[in-house]
């Protein structure tokens, strides 16, 4: 990972995109996370509901870690950091 080699500067409206896209992030990872615990109690509550509720289990991860790493390029674009 090269980093910038000198200070990196943002504007108000650069720092601003940033908040809204990690805010973003938060309302994705969340809304995921809620998921994963609605299907947990359901399965719970009613264990014939078992066989779908494992599947939206399943595929929450995979959106957890999907809205983190779209995040995290918009972040390494916006301060200028690049992967070989």
């Amino acid at each position: 990972m090269a980093l910038p080699n000198q200070p990196v500067i943002l504007s108000v409206e650069q720092l601003a995109e940033l908040n809204r896209k990690l805010a973003t992030m938060r309302h994705d990872v969340n809304n995921h996370l809620s998921l994963m615990m609605a299907a947990v109690e359901l399965i719970r509550c009613k264990p014939e509901t078992a066989g779908r509720m494992l599947t939206t289990l399943g595929e929450q991860p995979a959106k957890v870690v999907q809205s983190i790493s779209q995040f995290s390029a918009e972040f390494e674009k916006t301060l200028g950091i690049t992967r070989p």
